[in-house]
């Protein structure tokens, strides 16, 4: 979302919504499964990251609708 990571320091609005749409569902996908050199993250630890991630790695008003949609699915 900042740009600091993009190869081409792409930030903000400047990146795709669809980009930034699937950058945070992929990430919150990838922090709560099983990989083979980790165990996957408990939802409450995930949210956690992803919400101290807004505003840097992640477009804010991403991670409140993903945190919305998730709090719906309880």
């Amino acid at each position: 979302w900042d740009g600091a990571g993009y190869p081409d320091r792409v930030a903000g609005d400047d990146i795709p919504i669809e980009s930034r749409i699937i950058m945070a569902c992929d990430a919150f996908h990838a922090m709560t499964t099983d990989r083979p050199y980790r165990k996957a993250l408990e939802v409450a630890e995930a949210r956690r990251r992803l919400e101290e991630a807004s505003g840097s790695q992640f477009d804010p008003e991403v991670v409140e609708a993903l945190l919305r949609v998730l709090d719906a699915c309880r």
